[in-house]
Parts: C-alpha cells; sequence; structure tokens
C-alpha cells in the first residue's frame, strides 16, 4: 500500500505490517536481525505519530476546537456529507475542514464553493493522513475561531484508523452500497468509531442486500456500543440527529475544558 506508514513493509510471520497490531513477535520468529529492525522502527514511527497528535490535541483545546476525524471508503460521501453540514449549520457554528487525498484538490475546491475554509493535504504515495501531516498543515490553516474542524482523511477502511491525528471524535461513514459486512471484514476501523453513518440510504429501497439493522449489529458486536444511523443528504434522513450530535459534542468539549481550566 504505501511505504509512509510502513505497511507495506514485509512481516516475516504474518506476509506484511498490519496496522493496529500491537503484539510484539518474540525475536525467534524473524529470521535476521534486519526483520526485528523493521518492527523497531514501526513502533518509533506510531509512537512518534501519537506525541505529535498529543500536541495537535492541545492545539484544539486551547482554541476550544471540536475536531473530527472523517473516515471512509472513497466515494462514501464524506464530502457530501460536509457540503450539507455547511448549508445547515453555516450561519450558527464556524467550521472548517482539512482534506486529505493523494492527488487534487477536488474535494477541497468543492467545499470552498459552499463557503467551507478548506486546507488541502495532498498524500501523494500515503494511504492516509497523520498526526505530522496535519500539523504542519495548521502552520498554514490555525483553525482559531472554528467551531468545528473536520479532518476528511484519505478515503480508505484499513490504516487512517490507526493513526492517531489528535482529533477527539472519530465518525465513519459506511455507504449503504458497500454491504452491511464491512464492519466484520474492517473491525479496526469500526472499533476505533464514535459513530457511524450508513450514509447514501436514500438508496436503500433500490437495495436487497443491505440491512441496516444487520450493519447495525456487526457495529456493535465489536465491543464498541455506539451511535448507528442511516443519513442522506439527498433527503436529509439523519441529518437532524447529526447536526445535534455535533451541538452536544461541542458543548461537551467546551465544558470539559471549561471544567479543566477551572481546576
Amino acid at each position: 500500500m504505501c511505504t509512509h506508514c510502513g505497511c507495506g513493509l514485509p512481516d516475516p510471520v504474518h506476509g506484511a505490517h498490519r496496522h493496529g497490531d500491537t503484539d510484539v513477535h518474540p525475536p525467534a520468529a524473524y529470521g535476521h536481525g534486519a526483520d526485528i529492525d523493521t518492527v523497531q522502527v514501526l513502533r518509533r514511527l506510531l509512537d512518534d505519530n501519537d506525541r505529535i497528535a498529543a500536541h495537535n490535541r492541545e492545539h484544539f483545546d486551547a482554541r476550544g476546537v471540536l475536531a473530527l476525524n472523517l473516515m471512509s471508503s472513497p466515494g462514501a460521501g464524506k464530502t457530501a456529507l460536509l457540503e450539507r453540514t455547511a448549508q445547515r449549520l453555516g450561519g450558527e457554528l464556524s467550521l472548517a475542514v482539512v482534506v486529505g487525498d493523494l492527488e487534487t484538490d477536488l474535494d477541497a475546491r468543492r467545499l470552498r464553493a459552499c463557503g467551507l475554509p478548506a486546507h488541502q493535504i495532498s498524500t501523494g504515495r500515503a494511504c492516509h493522513l497523520d498526526a505530522r501531516l496535519l500539523h504542519d498543515a495548521l502552520h498554514d490553516f490555525d483553525p482559531g475561531g472554528v467551531d468545528i474542524l473536520f479532518i476528511e482523511n484519505v478515503g480508505n477502511l484499513v490504516c487512517p484508523a490507526s493513526f492517531d491525528l489528535g482529533q477527539h471524535r472519530n465518525v465513519v461513514l459506511l455507504a449503504v452500497t458497500e454491504g452491511h459486512d464491512k464492519p466484520a471484514k474492517y473491525p479496526v476501523m469500526f472499533r476505533a468509531a464514535d459513530l457511524v453513518l450508513l450514509s447514501k440510504s436514500d438508496l436503500l429501497p433500490h437495495l436487497g442486500d443491505f440491512d441496516p439493522l444487520l450493519a447495525e449489529a456487526a457495529v456493535h458486536r465489536l465491543a464498541h456500543p455506539i451511535p448507528v444511523w442511516p443519513a442522506s443528504v439527498r433527503d436529509d434522513t439523519g441529518m437532524d440527529r447529526w447536526c445535534d450530535w455535533l451541538r452536544h459534542e461541542l458543548r461537551a468539549r467546551r465544558h470539559a475544558r471549561a471544567s479543566v481550566a477551572a481546576g
């Protein structure tokens, strides 16, 4: 996949490095010292990422910004969701977006066209955003004065979930066109989620192989009792609930910040 995060580096036991894999293989499992060095490099990379992510989170907290990491497969509707969110909340809250894509700034241009300040991060070969990429972007895109910063991650159901960016919450979009079995197939992504939106739900009457209840059950079987509901930007299904969830999370974040400030 990419050399940026190491997921394309060979693992002599499992064939390839797996994001979220925290077990440390004993030295005997490796054929030579270079393999042990590979694992150590990956551990240091993740440790460094977590350190920078903590710094990013402090940056957001100091400014009273709620940072949300949006993750999904390509084409699940992240950009469309943000466009509709801007239409509904733009006059009430100050919103901004950092967009991650391998190439082009098409999504960022779409978001700017609907009035959202949007900063593009082109990752090249990297299949996800990481904390350092976001940190560097914040030097050119200070979220001061912003209520909610959306981080639109690279379309990918694997790698983004394993890299903390400094966000406060993870939102995963599962398009109804993808199948209700995806939580079982990509458990790391859905275990990391704080909310799952079953996007493009207006298509459900035309699909015979997606059951929202089975999708919700698949998420909850991962021992993660998070909210899961259908959403559509075309007929506004779930959008009232989405906007209320954003308001609640922002209030909760600012209450926590005020409590810390009060000692």
